[in-house]
């Protein structure tokens, strides 16, 4: 069911504190086979205020994408991720992590598996309330450039919302 053969892109080691749980590999991501390694992830790292090095630490951060594969696109979008993937797979690899306290949940896939019913008020909203789901979860918008205009039109979250995410995500790599 995937357009390509399946090359299942995550990183995770026991000793990871933070967690970033997003979309799935975009094909970028799919040919090199590193997570976040497109222009969304040099956005996602300057939100975080973190280097590759720490990123790329699986000893500090753990990445598990929603899909583990690359879905391929439409009409120049990357599809959604496969339905079977998470509930397949992410309990399992959970499971490897016992010491992570915080999850990033980058994207609205990623916020309604994790949040369930709580997420139910769009990705706007949910983000927003990030407060409300802290200690375990942080919600936050693809940093694709297709929400450059979203940043724009939501102030709050570079004045009130990074500030926070960068204080706690220091706190679990430093």
């Amino acid at each position: 069911m995937l357009p390509h053969e399946p090359r299942p892109v995550l990183r995770v080691h026991s000793g990871a504190r933070l967690l970033i749980v997003g979309q799935a590999p975009g094909r970028l991501v799919h040919e090199t086979g590193i997570p976040w390694n497109d222009p969304s992830g040099r956005r996602l790292r300057q939100w975080l205020a973190i280097d590759d090095g720490t990123f790329y630490d699986t000893r500090r951060v753990a990445i598990i994408p929603m899909g583990l594969c690359y879905p391929g696109t439409v009409d120049g979008a990357d599809l959604p991720p496969r339905p079977e993937c998470a509930p397949l797979w992410h309990g399992r690899l959970r499971a490897t992590l016992p010491r992570v306290s915080l999850t990033l949940l980058v994207g609205s896939y990623a916020q309604r598996h994790y949040l369930k019913g709580a997420s139910t008020a769009g990705m706007t909203s949910t983000v927003r309330a990030f407060r409300d789901y802290l200690p375990e979860y942080l919600p936050l918008p693809h940093p694709s450039w297709r929400n450059t205009g979203w940043l724009k039109r939501n102030p709050w979250f570079e004045d009130e919302l990074l500030p926070a995410l960068r204080s706690l995500v220091h706190g679990l790599v430093a």
